[in-house]
């Protein structure tokens, strides 16, 4: 959701809390509304939390599976 502020700066929902946030450059932790919603990002993205799930494929696989390849 998009807003803008008095003067005409863009203002987007935080990406962490979904509080208004300015999307202005003197903002210096956009897209984030803080720098305590900027390091909760960077926590979560440390600690994989943005992966993406992926099924490994099965250990007799032929191909994917270092033990059969020569």
């Amino acid at each position: 959701m998009s807003m803008t502020t008095d003067h005409d700066t863009p203002a987007i929902t935080c990406p962490q809390c979904g509080g208004p946030s300015s999307f202005a450059k003197s903002n210096r932790f956009r897209p984030f509304c803080s720098e305590r919603c900027k390091m909760i990002d960077l926590g979560a993205w440390g600690n994989e939390d943005f992966r993406v799930p992926a099924e490994s494929p099965p250990l007799d696989a032929q191909y994917g599976d270092p033990r059969h390849e020569d």
